[in-house]
């Protein structure tokens, strides 16, 4: 998938445990592990605002979007 998600790479830059990122959103740690590797297939709005919200941060530095060279 062209989407990748970097949600692993802002909470270590900010020290931020799963756990409490997942406490505060209100979801999973379970819920929360699968969205960051990616395994996902979509991603509530309000969530994505929750956790861009606790970490100070913008959608677009959680989700990339990298097209296939190949296609």
């Amino acid at each position: 998938m062209p989407i990748t998600v970097k949600l692993d790479v802002i909470l270590a830059d900010r020290k931020v445990k799963s756990k409490d990122l997942a406490n505060h959103i209100g979801i999973t740690e379970a819920n929360l592990s699968l969205l960051k590797s990616g395994k996902v297939k979509g991603v509530r709005f309000g969530t994505l605002e929750a956790i861009c919200e606790y970490l100070a941060c913008q959608p677009g530095d959680i989700l990339i979007y990298e097209p296939d060279p190949e296609a």
